[in-house]
């Protein structure tokens, strides 16, 4: 079993940034493929970023390709987000998720932490 707890959202200004954080238990952190999604109220989940084991493959949707970059510490349990150049309809709660050869479709993970609340003003 995985678990996963997610960090540093918070309220910024449009055009800001933030870098969340996911930190994982268990002994297998490094098997597993790691994503980000977000959920804005009235929406379902949607993809939002995903790294390999090794951080070779790194994977974005495509609205956010050119403002967020995802990577891993395998060392520290660890998955990170860096967003940038924030905008109001980038609101969610960001989920960190993993899974076993997962792709972008939320049905391919099998842990979830529990969010973090991103806001951002106009």
């Amino acid at each position: 079993q995985v678990r996963l707890v997610e960090s540093g959202g918070g309220l910024v200004q449009t055009g800001g940034s933030l870098r969340l954080f996911c930190e994982a238990s268990g002994r297998t952190f490094s098997s597993y493929t790691m994503g980000w999604f977000r959920q804005a109220p009235g929406k379902e989940r949607e993809f939002v970023a995903l790294i390999s084991r090794s951080s070779i493959i790194t994977r974005y949707a495509e609205s956010m390709k050119a403002r967020f970059t995802i990577s891993r510490d395998n060392a520290k349990n660890a998955v990170y987000l860096q967003m940038n150049s924030l905008k109001p309809e980038d609101t969610a709660v960001y989920y960190c998720a993993a899974g076993v050869s997962a792709g972008s479709d939320v049905r391919s993970y099998n842990y979830w932490g529990q969010g973090t609340q991103v806001t951002v003003s106009s």
